[in-house]
């Protein structure tokens, strides 16, 4: 299996590639991104984009943008924009071929897209089809891009990277990052207002939400001895917080990293997610009564009473647990409500 592949499917649940993402290039992380030079008001130019492998610098506004990796596209496509090309989706869509998951279609369909242009890179990034769209900016804000993929990147068109480290930019700083290479940083900004509103009014729908203490975990049931929690730094645990629940002080704790996107806990050290009052996880039917019936994380009180949303796996849903503003708007209702029907056991 290619690197491109084992990190897409990191960014959803693979316990494979949670191991290889901490292996990553360091390189990047002791590399300044704080600040960035917009476009004034008046829209003047260049624009310089500074991120995990240096400065981007955009000399007039792009007219094709192409995006890469998981859900750049999604933040062209809401700011009206088509991409001439963008990576397939390979999780969460029942075709395959296709690699376009449902809020992506319903948004290409509103701005008559008959025909995109899809790379079919999941398995290692496709250069020649990248440089064949020809393209005059590649928003990567939301990647695993190396050092490397990134040189070569360039020699294609200018590529906004990810502020600092690979898998972790939330949706606003994907919004901000990607808005801001294609030159439309204001309405990037006014995205995320629409954005936010959307999720604010939405949790206002589900009160029994807010307050709870939950984290979002991976558990491979073919392999109880070690389990997964992902961190507020990662999209799927800002979530949690973003729709109002707080993250349980047990496994704050535990992060040692402000950075870090995930913990690697033995099941011996179950005992950090006893003031966990919810687990959202990926899986089907049967992972609440598998982790019931261990001996360890069955004694975990939020597993031992069934406070457990299980967000089916390889699902649409499942797909949306690392949120760009168009699967937020398609999902956030079902999402909510599948927390809250467990959220009313919590007491």
């Amino acid at each position: 299996m290619k690197k491109m592949t084992k990190v897409l499917l990191f960014a959803i649940m693979s316990v494979l590639v949670l191991a290889l993402a901490a292996c990553s290039d360091d390189s990047s992380k002791e590399k300044s991104s704080s600040d960035t030079k917009s476009e004034s008001a008046d829209g003047q130019y260049p624009i310089e984009i500074k991120h995990a492998f240096g400065t981007t610098t955009i000399e007039k506004k792009p007219e094709r943008v192409a995006t890469i990796a998981w859900a750049n596209h999604d933040v062209a496509l809401a700011l009206g924009v088509v991409p001439v090309g963008f990576s397939a989706a390979n999780y969460g869509i029942k075709d395959i071929k296709t690699g376009i998951l449902p809020w992506t279609q319903e948004k290409l369909d509103e701005l008559d897209a008959k025909k995109p242009n899809v790379y079919q890179d999941t398995d290692g990034l496709d250069y020649e089809a990248i440089a064949d769209s020809k393209p005059d900016v590649i928003l990567a804000a939301y990647s695993g891009i190396t050092e490397e993929e990134y040189n070569k990147l360039s020699e294609i068109a200018p590529v906004v990277a990810y502020k600092d480290q690979p898998w972790v930019t939330s949706w606003r700083d994907q919004v901000k990052y990607d808005s801001m290479g294609m030159g439309m940083a204001k309405e990037g900004e006014q995205l995320i207002k629409d954005t936010e509103k959307k999720i604010a009014d939405t949790a206002a729908k589900y009160p029994d939400v807010k307050g709870k203490k939950a984290a979002f975990g991976m558990f491979n049931t073919t392999d109880l001895s070690k389990f997964y929690i992902y961190t507020p730094s990662d999209p799927r645990g800002e979530m949690l917080e973003e729709v109002g629940m707080e993250y349980p002080e047990g496994i704050k704790k535990q992060i040692k990293d402000d950075s870090g996107f995930y913990l690697e806990l033995s099941a011996e050290n179950a005992d950090v997610l006893n003031d966990t009052e919810m687990l959202v996880v990926y899986g089907d039917d049967t992972t609440l009564k598998t982790l019931q019936k261990d001996p360890i994380l069955g004694k975990v009180p939020a597993i031992e009473k069934g406070n457990v949303v299980v967000i089916e796996d390889n699902t649409p849903l499942a797909a949306a647990g690392t949120p760009s503003p168009l699967s937020i708007q398609y999902t956030i209702d079902d999402y909510l409500s599948k927390i809250s029907d467990v959220a009313k056991n919590v007491k």
